[in-house]
């Protein structure tokens, strides 16, 4: 199915900024009744975490990035495609929204390799499948993006294992592939900000990478700035806002929204 006239605007969110009170799954349907075309891409490391403390298994970060062993990994997989994405459909569809959950394993939509062997079943992306999505998306719905993948197959053809796969690379990399508009990441911060903590409201590829040096953008923050600057390539505009102020993600697309942008 041909690519939809209208761009799409990829949105990353992250559990963090999901609470009782958000207001980004209401948002979220008001953008597609309007005609817009949203792809979610979603993050879950906190339920992840509490699903391993219940298991009784230990989370490591190494640089940031969860290590996925044999026993994290099967934790990983069911957090993150079943209980966080169908969650996220399910609300979007009790609000009138139309969605169809599914994981970067489905289809080959997001083929990698291993990143690191110190980090176990964790995936660097190689390649994006984008059909899927413009199917989706073309059948009115909302794709909505559990961030695991699927290895390469190796010269002998052998079927890969599953891999976890970083949210904020996940949701640049659909980006790129999709050629959309817009990649938003609603955080649970202001945006991206200075030493005596005022929000930046927009960041040259350079100065990011100087503050990144100096330690003043650390943190859950790097991967998030470092996906914006991948996605400029083929995105016009890379937004990092706040998804706990209230229809932050309306606000944004209508050109009101407070946060970060980045640009080259």
């Amino acid at each position: 199915m041909a690519l939809p006239l209208k761009k799409s605007l990829v949105i990353k969110i992250g559990g963090s900024t999901l609470g009782a009170h958000d207001t980004t799954v209401e948002d979220l349907v008001a953008l597609q009744k309007a005609g817009e075309l949203p792809v979610v891409v979603h993050g879950g490391g906190k339920a992840i975490s509490e699903w391993l403390d219940r298991q009784g298994v230990a989370t490591r970060f190494v640089r940031g990035l969860r290590v996925t062993d044999a026993q994290t990994l099967p934790v990983v997989l069911a957090v993150l495609s079943g209980l966080v994405n169908k969650g996220l459909v399910a609300a979007i569809i009790s609000q009138g929204g139309q969605a169809l959950g599914l994981s970067g394993i489905d289809a080959h939509l997001i083929e990698a390799r291993i990143r690191d062997s110190e980090l176990g079943y964790v995936g660097e992306i190689v390649s994006i499948n984008a059909e899927p999505i413009r199917t989706i998306l073309g059948a009115g719905y909302i794709p909505v993006i559990a961030p695991v993948g699927l290895e390469r197959p190796g010269q002998g053809g052998e079927a890969g294992s599953p891999l976890n796969i970083n949210a904020d690379t996940a949701a640049a990399e659909i980006a790129v592939a999709l050629g959309a508009e817009r990649l938003i990441f609603l955080t649970d911060m202001a945006g991206v900000c200075d030493s005596s903590g005022g929000v930046i409201s927009r960041l040259s590829g350079a100065e990011a990478e100087e503050l990144m040096g100096l330690g003043t953008i650390s943190g859950g923050m790097i991967p998030k700035v470092e996906a914006c600057l991948r996605a400029l390539d083929m995105v016009p505009i890379t937004r990092v806002i706040d998804g706990r102020v209230a229809h932050a993600l309306l606000s944004e697309v209508e050109g009101r929204g407070l946060g970060t942008t980045i640009v080259r």
